[in-house]
């Protein structure tokens, strides 16, 4: 399983802990029983399967993120790139675009992206 994917509910649930962090587990547990329905138990399953990922970590009681909503936004942007475009940005943007025309608005955007990287070394 790809560390970096979340499935809809797993999604979910990691807002909740974005939104509200630092969170007591307690409170964790009463926010997943009103926003998702949720027993205690299976909020602690959903949570250590998240810690054991790297992406959260509960310590004495308290929830918070290792990696933030945009790191793992960005990870999970970069693993599906690789996965899907053996790692190729351009055979992925080529992709996308391919679905239609591309806006003004989104082409200056993909511009000024350029534009801030270029002549960066990663």
């Amino acid at each position: 399983m790809n560390e970096y994917h979340l499935g809809e509910i797993e999604r979910r649930f990691a807002e909740l802990i974005w939104t509200h962090e630092p969170v007591n587990s307690g409170e964790l547990v009463k926010l997943a029983l009103e926003t998702l329905g949720w027993k205690k138990s299976t909020t602690y399953t959903v949570l250590r399967r998240l810690c054991d990922r790297g992406i959260f970590r509960s310590e004495g009681g308290v929830v918070t993120s290792l990696l933030s909503r945009e790191e793992f936004d960005a990870r999970q942007s970069e693993a599906f790139v690789n996965d899907a475009f053996d790692g190729s940005l351009p055979r992925f943007l080529t992709a996308f675009a391919a679905r239609g025309r591309l806006s003004d608005e989104e082409i200056d955007q993909l511009q000024a992206l350029i534009d801030s990287h270029r002549g960066k070394k990663s």
